[in-house]
Parts: structure tokens; C-alpha cells; sequence
């Protein structure tokens, strides 16, 4: 239900990429559309977290490699970085029930593993730019 509200405010994103007087001259209604997403992505991460516990620096890392892959343009880089994390933690769920088989290793350590050295690569290179 949250992801369609976001994938069809991608114009207004692209817009907020030169800032909140840019989108409202493009048309953007700037107030309401950052309510709205606001709301919708703080329900889906709600809904995420319960679902599946605390991973949710895959929501930080893999937006940034696909946005690397398939530009910033919003209405391709939200449906792809949503395919690519589901991928990506299929790849990590698999990879944690067959590394130490017969017993299972936590999904989350095994997304840590992965997810740690990437976010701080991503912190470093914003602490070069600032």
C-alpha cells in the first residue's frame, strides 16, 4: 500500500532534488507531499521492522549501489532499489541457512557482515564532500 503512494510521488522527488522553492515552482504542492511521504515511509518501515527485525541499513545501503547503477531519476531508482533489496536479502537469507549447515546462522548477522564496510565506505565519502 506504501510503496505505490511513493513509486507515484517520484516526480515530486525528482523535483525536491534542487530544493523546496524549485519544486513549488515546478508545481509541486511541497507541504503536503512531504506529509504524505513522510507518512507512508514511516508506515512501511514500521511494517518492515516487524516483519523483518532490524535490518533495515539495507534500506541505506542498496538505495545508494543502485542510484550508482540506474541514475537519480526517481521513477526508476525506487522500483529498482525495492527489487534489488528483496534480492539481496534473498541472497543473504540463502547464504545464511547454508554457510554453517545443519544450523542457521541469524540473517542479520550475515547483512551486517555485508552492509557494515558499505556503510561506512558511504560515511567516509560524505565526510570528503562536507
Amino acid at each position: 500500500v506504501c510503496a505505490p503512494v511513493m513509486v507515484l510521488s517520484a516526480r515530486g522527488l525528482d523535483a525536491f532534488a534542487f530544493g523546496d522553492k524549485a519544486a513549488a515552482s515546478l508545481g509541486v504542492d511541497v507541504a503536503r507531499l512531504r506529509w504524505v511521504l513522510l507518512l507512508a515511509s514511516a508506515l512501511l518501515t514500521g511494517i518492515m521492522v516487524s516483519i523483518g527485525g532490524a535490518i533495515g541499513f539495507v534500506g541505506l545501503v542498496v538505495p545508494h549501489a543502485v542510484r550508482l547503477a540506474v541514475g537519480s531519476g526517481h521513477r526508476r531508482l525506487l522500483p529498482m532499489a525495492m527489487l534489488v533489496g528483496a534480492i539481496f536479502m534473498l541472497w543473504a537469507d540463502t547464504l545464511a541457512r547454508t554457510v554453517f549447515d545443519p544450523r542457521e546462522l541469524p540473517v542479520g548477522i550475515v547483512t551486517a557482515l555485508v552492509g557494515a564496510p558499505a556503510f561506512l565506505l558511504i560515511l567516509m565519502r560524505f565526510r570528503r564532500i562536507t
